[in-house]
This record gives C-alpha cells, sequence and structure tokens, in this order.
C-alpha cells in the first residue's frame, strides 16, 4: 500500500495556516480590488474538491489503498480553499463566498474510466501547480503572494502521489489492466500536454462532467462569474505560450520516466498512443 507512506511523508512537511502564514506582513496598499476578487473565485474553486473526492470515492471503490489517500488529498485541498477564504475574512471581508455559493459547485460528476480521470488529476495537479506559481508572481500584497507560493508546493506533491499510483497500475495489476492504464494515461497525455491548442484552460474544473446538467456542468460555470478564469489567465497573471510550454514539458518528462520512453514533443506522445491503439487492437 502506498498510502501510509504517503501520509507519512505528507504529514512531516505539512504547513499550519496559522503559524506558516506571515498574516502580520499584510499590506492594504499593494492589494486591488481586482486582484481580491480572483482570489474569491480561486476559493470558490477549490471548494470543488469535495464532488471531486465524492467521484474518486465511487470509481476507485475497488480501491481501497487509492481511496484511504483521498483523506489526504481531500483535506489538503479544502485547506487551500479554507486559507484563501481566511485571507479575505481577515483582509476583505466583503469577498468571503457564501456558503450558496461554495455548494453550488457540489454537483455529481459523470461516472468515467478510473485511470483516464486519475491521469487528468495528475496533469491538473502540474498545470495549478504552474498556476499558483505564476498567480504568485502577479500578486503584489505579500501575504497572497505567500499563501499562494505554499499551495503551488502541496499541488506538486499531489501530483508527485498520483504519479506513484500512475506507476503502480502499470506494474501491479496484470498485463492486460496494465496495458489499459498505458493507454488511458497516453490519451489524456496527449489532450493535456496540448492546451496551446485549444480555446479553454484544460484543467479538471474547466472541462464537462455531467451530460444532464450541460453545458452548466463545469466547476467555473457555477461560479459568481463563469468567465473569471480565462481573463484571470490571459490578462492578469499572463499565463502565455512559454508557461503553456512549462506545463506541456513536465507533463511529457513524467509520462517519458511513466512509460519508460523518450517524448520530446506532443507528437512524440500521440504516436506512442497510435501505436499502443494498434497494439491492443490484436489482443483485443
Amino acid at each position: 500500500m502506498l498510502y501510509p507512506e504517503l501520509f507519512k511523508s505528507m504529514e512531516a512537511v505539512r504547513w499550519n495556516m496559522h503559524a506558516d502564514i506571515p498574516w502580520d506582513d499584510f499590506d492594504r496598499s499593494k492589494l486591488t480590488d481586482d486582484q481580491a476578487y480572483t482570489i474569491k473565485m480561486n476559493a470558490i474553486t477549490e471548494w470543488a474538491a469535495l464532488p471531486a473526492t465524492e467521484m474518486f470515492l465511487r470509481d476507485f471503490r475497488d480501491d481501497s489503498d487509492f481511496s484511504a489517500f483521498m483523506s489526504i488529498w481531500f483535506f489538503e485541498e479544502q485547506k487551500h480553499s479554507l486559507v484563501l477564504m481566511e485571507y479575505l475574512r481577515r483582509f476583505y471581508p466583503d469577498l468571503v463566498p457564501t456558503e450558496e455559493e461554495l455548494h453550488k459547485v457540489r454537483f455529481e460528476f459523470d461516472p468515467a474510466p478510473a485511470m483516464e480521470t486519475l491521469m487528468l488529476h495528475f496533469c491538473g495537479e502540474i498545470r495549478l501547480n504552474h498556476w499558483y506559481r505564476r498567480a504568485a508572481d502577479w500578486h503584489t500584497e505579500p501575504v497572497i503572494k505567500a499563501i499562494y507560493k505554499i499551495v503551488a508546493q502541496d499541488e506538486a506533491r499531489h501530483a508527485g502521489a498520483y504519479l506513484r499510483y500512475m506507476k503502480r497500475a502499470l506494474m501491479h495489476q496484470g498485463q492486460e489492466y496494465g496495458q489499459q492504464a498505458r493507454m488511458a494515461f497516453a490519451k489524456i497525455g496527449v489532450l493535456m500536454a496540448s492546451a496551446h491548442r485549444t480555446p479553454q484552460a484544460l484543467h479538471p474544473t474547466n472541462l464537462h462532467v455531467n451530460k444532464e446538467l450541460y453545458p452548466m456542468d463545469t466547476v467555473q460555470s457555477q461560479l459568481p462569474s463563469p468567465g473569471w478564469l480565462e481573463n484571470w489567465l490571459d490578462n492578469q497573471i499572463h499565463f502565455d505560450k512559454e508557461w503553456e510550454g512549462k506545463v506541456s514539458s513536465r507533463i511529457l518528462h513524467n509520462m517519458s520516466l511513466l512509460m519508460d520512453n523518450t517524448f520530446n514533443t506532443v507528437q512524440d506522445l500521440n504516436r506512442y498512443r497510435k501505436q499502443l491503439n494498434k497494439d491492443l487492437v490484436p489482443a483485443a
């Protein structure tokens, strides 16, 4: 089981919201109204770990190890929402999300193939790590800069944990299961490493997850300002092609290690995916 080791390692580096956040360094002159509003939107977005956890526990019902790890992931993701709300409570109380606004992002996600979901969220953690690092650079107020740096590190650790479960799927579940997992990882990897080709931000909270609710079936569509994310990325934190390239490179690097191969470009990974597909057809 991976859960006991992951619990121990993450417990050792877990930050304390009262002791590790430099609350006393707050400088009101360095926080704009627009910046404060994006903090509210991110606080609500992070609250969506709640329906995501419900999805994971449902779709990974046969995997008690991974389901136990959800206790860590859920706790830390909800803590991200909480620390952002605490920042607003202290310094910009008019923007603290209401319980109704938080509850709107809790809706059911349709069942999906477990390994594709795992890979999707692995890539999502990598992307969020880069978004938050860029947000820390964009913000001018010292306390929120520190908060974004801290939560960015959490997202990187979460990606590392997901990667370990992906490695386990390739090695310990039998050859047929491993090949199916390999195909799922390559398929989603091609999609998530190609964000520069899509008009929308490729993150789990911005993807459609419930056919009956379509088109209001993304987490972002349930926020008070559904279009805030694109504006935040394009016009505020300036998450440009260079930063998208960093996300893509990180995904490809990890896929290379995972698949014991070399993927320098998305095209390399896509060719690998197509070959896997050809190999699976005769086997089926």
